[in-house]
């Protein structure tokens, strides 16, 4: 008698997983949030929120993909690609607001150039090992920073959002002083000083 065969999972359907549905969400929300930074400056609010939404969606695809069980290669790279490429394009955003400072622009351009360099020398030496880059094995005897990065969640958590929110708070900074200029209003002083309380917290985070 024949055994029946397994079901086989198509590309199709990998295409049409939850969390790969959340991943173009985000994808579109980085774009978005992305070209109204940079062309129309004046809408900043409703580009960090729409880039805000993007970076939340990363906690919710993972969720989803564990919950239904919908974990994929093909979501791991959308997700891994959109998160680097999503800092990549804030960074150059930073670049677009600090063009007259060629400090902050050579700044922003190595952040970009270590942000995307470190990811992958991480996932490439722990691939060869057939190992995830997040796991305890891939990261045996690594560094102890780097083993803390990706074995301590709070850690984890608190660099990546750090990071993000740092970026994110130098940016609404730079708005508010582009639109204040020399006479800032109560709205923008509060949102100023908000956002210098935000940067002490989460600056220690990029180092």
């Amino acid at each position: 008698m024949a055994t029946s065969k397994p079901n086989q999972t198509t590309a199709n359907e990998v295409l049409l997983y939850i969390p790969n549905l959340i991943g173009y969400i985000r994808v579109i929300f980085t774009l978005l949030s992305l070209i109204l930074m940079i062309c129309i400056p004046d809408l900043w609010a409703f580009a960090i929120i729409l880039y805000v939404s993007s970076f939340v969606g990363d906690l919710f695809d993972g969720m989803a993909a564990r919950r239904f069980g919908q974990c994929s290669t093909f979501g791991g790279l959308l997700d891994m690609v959109t998160d680097r490429c999503s800092t990549a394009g804030l960074l150059c955003a930073l670049s677009n607001e600090y063009s007259g400072q060629p400090s902050f622009v050579l700044l922003f351009t190595m952040l970009i150039i270590l942000d995307i360099s470190s990811h992958w020398c991480q996932m490439y030496s722990t691939t060869s090992l057939k190992q995830h880059h997040k796991s305890a094995e891939g990261n045996k005897g690594r560094f102890f920073l780097v083993r803390w990065y990706y074995l301590s969640y709070p850690f984890f958590g608190y660099c990546c959002v750090g990071a993000e929110f740092t970026y994110v708070t130098i940016y609404v900074l730079s708005r508010v002083n582009a639109s204040s200029g020399d006479n800032i209003d109560g709205y923008n002083a509060i949102l100023k000083t908000l956002c210098e309380y935000v940067l002490l917290i989460s600056v220690p985070a990029c180092a």
